[in-house]
């Protein structure tokens, strides 16, 4: 049997019936005679979005509300699928569409009645996108090229019943996969399921929370062993910076995997890296592409990428708010850090950038965060300065660290653009520069400037 291609579709890539034509056409493609071909897709675009939302309405007791959100979105289904597949809709479609009033009505007038709506309702309720949206491709798929196959992925992707945010079984999901994809795959058939869901060892809906469907895509690849896990988006895979800030903004050819997750974690938006860590580390290449734009560039991501490069991409995150804590019984002292730290962990507080000096520390957090609290609990033994309103501008390179100047390089390049706080991370690949939020578009685009401009040395 040849290695399985798996092609992932989010949600933009799927937002009508245009868009699941060309996904379709994107399937047909690629699809090769004697290799089968994954297919694990999102919701309609907005789609999820609505049913968490009708699920909150009939938690406040808001019924009407919340039968109104669900039926329109039964509405929208059942009008893309007229437009995609005619007036006449195959059996698949009709039932899965029959089978959403039957498991979503009940349990909305439920939670309506008594204000309260369980997690695994809420579960079974945010994951029923993902199997209208796969119904109506797979029809499709079918209509043109009889032969593609529905598998419903509650089946398979296996996982505990930590519902909203459930853990995969990897064992059980490749034992999963082996009795249900790959005879199919095997047989070099198309194969549609459905990213985002699960199921507990009690058969119980479950979601896999953030990045979901890519979480999939890598934990099914890897079930299968694919040949690649291709993630169809609606950018050139992972740009040098935000291309709403720096529209001269390129895509990066390949992408080690540990950039990636720098990259995420400072405001990269394309991928979370930890959903597709199952993949990567059987060495499985994760492609980003652009469904819009099948023929233009994109990104590679692997366990090493490319070793070398000073700095990859650039990103930004922001508000985020410093605090600098001062105390002069600091300087020569000890167990220090640890009482500053004990109080973030306590009030549960994540810390993102630390710098330090002999009697003071400065450390950066998301908006959100309990400033007053930590503000009373950090003064009861040190002076508390609080900047709100700031910005984290993150430079992402393999060779950072082992590059000379490049810090030089980054501030000379700001001018009269205040950096507040440096922080070069512990893992060698990232130079972090706090600036006002103001100004952090600009620094981003100068700093794009100095690095990516066909003038910048390498």
């Amino acid at each position: 049997m040849r290695p399985p291609l798996v092609m992932k579709f989010g949600g933009s890539s799927v937002a009508d019936a245009p868009r699941l034509a060309n996904v379709a056409g994107l399937v047909r493609a690629d699809h090769e005679e004697g290799r089968g071909t994954l297919v694990v897709l999102s919701a309609l675009g907005g789609a999820t979005d609505a049913l968490i939302k009708a699920g909150k309405s009939a938690a406040r007791g808001e019924e009407a509300e919340a039968l109104g959100l669900f039926e329109a979105l039964l509405q929208r289904h059942l009008q893309t699928s007229r437009d995609l597949l005619g007036p006449r809709l195959p059996a698949l479609v009709e039932e899965a569409l029959e089978a959403a009033r039957k498991d979503i009505l009940p349990i909305l007038r439920g939670a309506a009645l008594l204000k309260e709506l369980p997690a695994r309702s809420a579960d079974l309720i945010a994951g029923r996108g993902e199997l209208l949206s796969s119904a109506l491709l797979a029809a499709y798929l079918d209509q043109a090229s009889p032969g593609a196959a529905w598998v419903d992925a509650r089946q398979v992707v296996k996982t505990d019943s930590r519902f909203g945010q459930a853990r995969p079984d990897a064992q059980a999901i490749k034992a999963a996969a082996a009795a249900r994809l790959l005879p199919l795959l095997g047989e070099g058939q198309i194969v549609v399921t459905q990213g985002y869901i699960g199921s507990d060892p009690y058969q119980t809906p479950t979601t896999l929370g953030r990045g979901g469907s890519d979480y999939s895509a890598s934990l099914l690849g890897a079930a299968v062993e694919a040949q690649e896990i291709q993630i169809w988006t609606d950018v050139e895979g992972v740009l040098t910076g935000d291309p709403r800030v720096v529209p001269e903004a390129r895509p990066v050819e390949v992408l080690g995997y540990d950039e990636a997750a720098e990259l995420a974690a400072f405001g990269a938006k394309v991928l979370h890296p930890a959903t597709i860590l199952p993949a990567v580390e059987l060495g499985i290449p994760v492609t980003v592409r652009n469904s819009l734009l099948p023929q233009g560039r994109f990104t590679t991501i692997s366990k090493e990428g490319t070793r070398g490069r000073a700095v990859t991409a650039l990103a930004s995150r922001g508000p985020i708010t410093v605090l600098s804590i001062r105390s002069p019984g600091m300087l020569g002292g000890s167990g220090f850090l640890a009482r500053i730290f004990e109080v973030f962990g306590r009030l549960g507080v994540s810390v993102d950038l630390v710098s330090t000096s002999e009697v003071t520390v400065s450390v950066t957090v998301d908006e959100g965060a309990p400033l007053e609290a930590l503000r009373k609990e950090l003064s009861t033994f040190s002076e508390v300065r609080v900047e709100e309103d700031r910005a984290v501008v993150a430079l992402v390179g393999d060779a950072l660290r082992r590059t000379p100047g490049i810090a030089g390089r980054a501030l000379a390049s700001l001018g009269n653009i205040n950096v507040e706080m440096i922080s070069l991370g512990a893992s060698e690949i990232n130079l972090s520069l706090v600036v006002g939020r103001a100004v952090a578009p600009e620094a981003q685009r100068l700093l794009h400037e100095a690095f990516f401009s066909k003038e910048a040395r390498p």
